[in-house]
């Protein structure tokens, strides 16, 4: 079992690209409850199944573990396509932490967002220039909340996030 503790921030500009290779990202969840969730991903051509318990604000436990490529497309394919997030995910270093940036696509297009893993908590983190406000604790940005009510349904007059 891994302790997952991670921060999510918006992406405020376009300073970050050209840091890594996008690699893309399907996924959807066969199980979610308030508090946790299972998720079948397939990343390049890699297939995963996660199962992850929140356990704290920003942190869950996450037990993840690959399996065959044709399995998890199978687990996909049987989800309704609105169930289904795409996503190119961008990953490297910078300030002394791995940042992984999601660029959005389909239902939830024009929706960035940075995540970095910590080993606790409190760790502070030294911000890049292109990081925007923190959401790490509203629900909304969630990957297993965007499946429901999607980026581009949102009412993008009120004041985010």
């Amino acid at each position: 079992m891994h302790r997952e503790i991670e921060r999510k921030f918006l992406v405020r500009n376009d300073g970050w690209r050209g840091k890594a290779e996008p690699v893309l990202f399907r996924q959807g969840y066969i199980a979610r409850t308030v508090d946790r969730t299972v998720r079948i991903r397939v990343a390049g051509n890699q297939g995963m199944i996660t199962v992850k318990v929140k356990v704290g604000p920003i942190s869950r436990h996450e037990f993840e573990y690959e399996i065959p490529l044709h399995d998890a497309n199978e687990l996909l394919n049987s989800l309704a396509p609105v169930e289904i997030i795409e996503k190119y995910r961008y990953t490297f270093s910078e300030c002394g932490h791995v940042w992984e940036i999601d660029e959005f696509l389909g239902a939830n297009s024009g929706l960035v967002i940075a995540e970095v893993e910590l080993q606790s908590e409190e760790e502070e983190v030294e911000l890049p220039v292109w990081v925007g406000e923190e959401v790490s604790k509203i629900s909304k940005y969630f990957n297993a909340s965007l499946v429901q009510s999607p980026y581009g349904s949102w009412n993008h007059n009120e004041k985010q996030p």
